[in-house]
């Protein structure tokens, strides 16, 4: 009895202190959701300093309000593959409801100098990882902008060299790179010798891989070889591009290994064709001597026309995004359904220009595979896009413990939406086209788009790092927060 009433003495208190406090803001009525304690109802929150400090069925006040009835409050969306880190990307991440983009596969060779960029702040949270793409682009002296054109890609690296990338990867990580990123088919010439010792840095630390491997079973043997032999974490992207008719046999590959404690995931976005740089290997070795049946899976990005050995040889010596379809909607839709999957855009943007993906991924799985087609329940599809991206993330970068989720002490992370309109709109030929649906997204505490629009001039992003040391190898002892307010 005496438990009981210490139990209703403390709810009583915890009562009255939500109804006395006056929060930042409010959000009131909306169907909260969250994945990982599995709340699905109508409550109250309150906002105060940045972070969600009440969520509650009592009335709660707060200095701004936002009325959220008949919409779905989630944690704010986690895009851990988002290509183009700019002021322009991050506002369309915004609108489909992205509160955290992170560059993982191509990543930087300067982990220092990429976060100094960003530094007088962005209207999103923002990371990077220190890339195995970029770093031998360095050191073999490769003279492409985006992709590996040269040496980069097409000669093997000496032993020195070898050394010089793995020591420059080691750097990356003691400065607080989110993982190390990979390619393995925009650098073919990186021997086995190499991406073992690329492997060997990443498992020192527990630091994840994040691979586009070699597309098919084949391609997902050899990471797993790899992680397998240096104990590295793997993090295999976009499944349903790298397996495409493979797919559901790779699918299981992970599950078994998964079964087998290794730590591996994986993620897919929600289109059946892809797109990339026409001048990168990727595209070169595969097309380069291909027939014209075989072109006109290509697509001119800007023109919409299917290329053949003419229009081929023509825009890759002038350069620019071409679209690769090569998929097909049943392996889409059993890659996003999978429940080993986190949904990840492969967001691609350049020139102001790219694939509808950047603009409309998170929208598109909302409206098309919950629903839609039913392929998912709402709270697994949150769970893909939010939960399961903190998850994987959490052991390199504690700070992502506080996001990802709606509880009490979590970062003010929020994307509120209408799931009876949420959709994307963005088609190939249109790709700048916002979601519709997105009503409100919340970014550290600071709305970055209301009522469907963004907002402008706001810049409550906040750099997401690992811990780092100051110099040298990575020190336990010695580490900054792995969260950089600005």
């Amino acid at each position: 009895m005496l438990g009981l009433l210490l139990v209703l003495q403390v709810a009583t208190l915890s009562a009255q202190s939500a109804t006395s406090t006056v929060y930042d803001r409010v959000i009131l009525s909306g169907r909260v959701m969250d994945p990982a304690s599995k709340l699905d109802a109508v409550r109250n929150i309150g906002l105060l300093d940045g972070r969600i400090a009440v969520i509650t069925a009592q009335a709660v006040r707060g200095r701004d309000t936002i009325d959220a009835r008949g919409l779905v409050v989630a944690p704010g969306f986690i895009d851990i593959h988002a290509h183009g880190q700019t002021p322009e990307t991050y506002r369309y991440y915004s609108l489909d409801g992205v509160t955290t983009a992170l560059e993982l596969e191509l990543g930087t060779s300067d982990v220092d100098a990429w976060y100094r960029e960003r530094s007088a702040g962005e209207r999103i949270n923002y990371g990077v990882s220190i890339g195995h793409i970029k770093v031998r682009m360095l050191v073999m002296h490769d003279s492409g902008t985006v992709m590996p054109v040269g040496d980069g890609a097409y000669r093997a690296a000496s032993a020195a060299q070898i050394t010089e990338i793995a020591k420059r990867i080691e750097t990356g990580l003691s400065q607080g790179a989110v993982d190390v990123g990979a390619g393995f088919p925009y650098t073919p010439a990186a021997t086995r010798e190499e991406l073992l010792a690329v492997f060997r840095v990443a498992a020192k630390t527990k630091t994840p891989v994040h691979v586009h491997i070699t597309p098919g079973v084949a391609g997902l043997k050899e990471a797993l070889s790899l992680a397998g032999e240096t104990g590295a974490p793997l993090h295999v992207v976009h499944i349903n591009s790298a397996g495409l008719a493979e797919t559901p046999v790779m699918l299981s590959m992970i599950s078994e290994a998964r079964a087998q404690g290794r730590d591996v995931t994986t993620e897919a976005y929600p289109y059946d064709a892809g797109m990339t740089e026409i001048k990168s290997a990727t595209i070169q070795d595969i097309y380069k001597t291909a027939p014209d049946a075989r072109l006109a899976e290509l697509e001119w990005q800007k023109t919409g026309e299917r290329l053949n050995r003419e229009s081929f040889d023509r825009y890759s010596r002038t350069g620019g995004p071409v679209v690769v379809h090569t998929n097909t909607e049943p392996m889409v839709a059993a890659a996003i359904k999978s429940p080993l999957t986190i949904i990840a855009s492969d967001a691609y943007w350049q020139n102001g220009t790219g694939h509808p993906r950047t603009t409309g991924t998170f929208s598109r799985v909302l409206g098309r595979y919950v629903r839609e087609t039913h392929s998912l329940s709402l709270m697994e599809a949150i769970r893909k896009m939010t939960l399961m991206p903190a998850q994987r993330l959490e052991a390199r970068v504690p700070a992502m413990r506080q996001k990802g989720r709606l509880q009490a002490g979590a970062d003010a992370d929020i994307t509120i939406f209408d799931p009876a309109t949420v959709v994307d709109r963005s088609t190939y030929r249109e790709p700048a086209l916002s979601p519709v649906g997105i009503q409100y997204v919340i970014v550290n505490g600071v709305s970055v788009v209301a009522n469907g629009r963004a907002l402008e001039d706001v810049k409550p992003g906040k750099a997401v790092r690992a811990p780092f040391a100051l110099r040298g190898r990575v020190s336990a002892g010695t580490v900054h927060r792995e969260l950089d307010a600005h």
